[in-house]
């Protein structure tokens, strides 16, 4: 049984699963309401409701699981990348955890936490939204096989080649990423702007799907040339200046009330562009390097219109998490402990943070 403990940046998590990568719970805190009056997320506030937070959680997954600490045998923390102090409240707390009950302390990176998620076994937990996942039993992880991932998050957006088995572990090469925004952050950045609050991403696909045919509104797509890399700066720069052409202006929710169809137009258009991209451009890359399948991970994974899109474009099979292992979650980083377990991992207690560690 392994515990993995998530705190990179505002959502205080705490999952376990087994070393058969069965899900056995999956409890996580968000702080949504509380960084949405700031439009984004605040450091220190963040870090501090992780204090607050985390006890809490960690002893609901323990009960969710039905188990106690004797029942744990390894700790798995995320220490990197994300938010410095968000970081250390996790990886503490793991450490003291491992040395009060005598367990194996592991470090995990972020990103590979997200990858693992799509090989989660959650067959009794949430499959809502998610025809793809385990559809071949060929691609679920157990034979070894290639994946093309693609991680889009608030704060990353890379495309990941990822080769191995659940049984003999994975290793991972990067091959492409935003050279600016990232994905999730775009997504904030546009809602801002339009008025929709924080997080953006809920907030764009809700509009958008208020948007009347034939809006007449136009965003760029950023193609770079082919290249297995983004650009979403232009894009955010579009939204901006056609919204202040139809005198949109996100610091009045009023005014963006009056003017909601303007709005719902402009958010489908951005939506619409940014999936065209990511779609594209990741099955381009999965074919270019012979893959098997493709992986769709992280927070942004969780928008309807990404998801159906690469399921239904894809001459490969597609492996998505349920929506809720998509977002930052406890479950994903016990799955990465056991990723690293296989290969005979341990970290030492002096282990420390590291908010701009890279995968592959």
């Amino acid at each position: 049984m392994i515990l993995g403990i998530e705190t990179s940046c505002d959502e205080t998590a705490a999952g376990i699963v087994d070393t058969n990568g069965l899900l056995r719970a999956n409890i996580v805190a968000s702080q949504a309401e509380i960084h949405s009056e700031f439009g984004g997320i605040v450091p220190e506030v963040a870090s501090r409701q992780h204090i607050r937070d985390i006890a809490a959680v960690v002893d609901t997954a323990l009960q969710e699981a039905e188990c106690g600490w004797d029942d744990i045998d390894v700790v798995a923390a995320t220490n990197g990348p994300g938010l410095a102090g968000s970081l250390l409240v996790g990886v503490n707390f793991a450490k003291g955890a491992a040395a009060a009950s005598g367990r194996p302390f592991i470090t995990v990176n972020h990103l590979v936490g997200h990858v693992m998620a799509a090989f989660i076994d959650w067959r009794d937990g949430d499959s809502a939204g998610n025809p793809a996942a385990r559809a071949d039993e060929q691609h679920d992880g157990r034979a070894n096989a290639k994946y093309m991932a693609l991680i889009v998050s608030g704060g990353h957006t890379e495309l990941v080649v990822m080769q191995g088995s659940l049984d003999a572990g994975f290793e991972f090469r990067l091959i492409g990423e935003t050279r600016d925004d990232a994905a999730g952050e775009a997504f904030d950045k546009a809602a801002r702007t339009l008025g929709l609050g924080y997080p953006g991403g809920p907030a764009i696909q809700a509009a958008a799907e208020g948007a009347e045919n034939g809006h007449g509104i136009r965003l760029p797509r950023a193609w770079l040339g082919g290249a297995s890399e983004f650009s979403f700066s232009g894009l955010k720069t579009a939204v901006i200046e056609v919204a202040r052409a139809h005198g949109i202006d996100g610091s009045d929710p009023d005014a963006c009330a009056e003017k909601r169809r303007t709005v719902a137009a402009i958010a489908h258009e951005f939506q619409a562009s940014v999936v065209d991209v990511l779609v594209r451009k990741t099955i381009n890359a999965a074919q270019d390097h012979h893959c098997d399948g493709i992986v769709l991970v992280g927070g942004v994974a969780a928008n309807r219109p990404l998801r159906e899109r690469l399921i239904s474009d894809s001459p490969l099979p597609v492996l998505v998490p349920p929506i809720s292992l998509c977002t930052d979650n406890g479950a994903m980083i016990a799955m990465a402990g056991r990723q690293k377990l296989i290969g005979g991992a341990e970290s030492e207690f002096d282990a420390d943070v590291i908010p701009s560690l890279r995968i592959g």
